[in-house]
């Protein structure tokens, strides 16, 4: 019985010997563990991302950046007071709801997606901007 389902835009199958995921530069790339194969998929999925995008752990850290946060900064992106609450707002989401929240003084809403990559550390909330009003 193979094992295959579809996750943030990539599809995970079991193997023998671990886990392969689709796409993935190197087809041959086997993940000993569930959470790596999700955990490439959710990096990958920020880093295709037009728009500034960021994994937020329940530490409030930025774990993961694409170019454009790197390029304006992260605390330009997301201010530090605001990280522990926007993660708090992935906590209660099912798989695949989303919520929105506004910068506090800014004209910039985020989209904010709840993730579990590893029951071990609960989730981790995806993070992208869908609006900034110049």
């Amino acid at each position: 019985m193979m094992t295959m389902f579809g996750f943030l835009g990539g599809t995970i199958m079991a193997v023998e010997s671990g886990y392969k995921v689709w796409p993935h530069p190197n087809s041959e790339k086997i993940y000993n563990r569930l959470s790596d194969a999700k955990w490439f998929l959710a990096v990958r999925w920020c880093d295709n991302l037009l728009t500034p995008a960021a994994i937020i752990n329940n530490m409030g850290e930025l774990t993961f950046i694409n170019q454009f946060v790197l390029k304006m900064g992260e605390e330009k992106f997301i201010p530090q007071q605001y990280r522990l609450d926007i993660f708090a707002k992935c906590l209660p989401l099912l798989p695949n709801e989303i919520v929105t929240y506004e910068l506090n003084n800014s004209e910039k809403i985020l989209e904010i997606r709840g993730l579990e990559i590893d029951s071990r550390y609960g989730k981790v909330a995806l993070v992208t901007t869908i609006s900034v009003d110049h």
